[in-house]
């Protein structure tokens, strides 16, 4: 019976820690210097990028590209930066969070 209930917690735990440890990621890329979960800095909030991606089946590929590789016209004239320093295990951990974010 007390499983169930500790089996439940230790799952959230876990997911907050993944929410957390992906935000402090994003930190030391450097990728709040230009964005922000809830609102648009230089470039969009994570909210709208996943609102945006939301039904896109290649969303992590492409956006994992366009963290590492840059992009331009994807969101207004302001190109996103190439990000070389960012792995592509590091994007894709970055890109999966950000499509979680509502």
């Amino acid at each position: 019976m007390k499983a169930i209930p500790i089996s439940i917690a230790l799952a959230l735990a876990c997911a907050s820690g993944t929410a957390m440890a992906s935000l402090e990621l994003a930190k030391a890329k450097n990728c709040t210097a230009c964005h922000a979960v809830d609102k648009k800095l230089i470039g969009p909030a994570y909210k709208d990028v996943a609102a945006k991606y939301a039904n896109d089946s290649n969303a992590v590929a492409t956006l994992s590209e366009h963290v590492r590789k840059g992009s331009t016209g994807v969101w207004g004239p302001i190109p996103m930066p190439a990000n070389p320093q960012v792995s592509e295990a590091e994007a894709e951990t970055l890109v999966k969070w950000i499509l979680e974010q509502k």
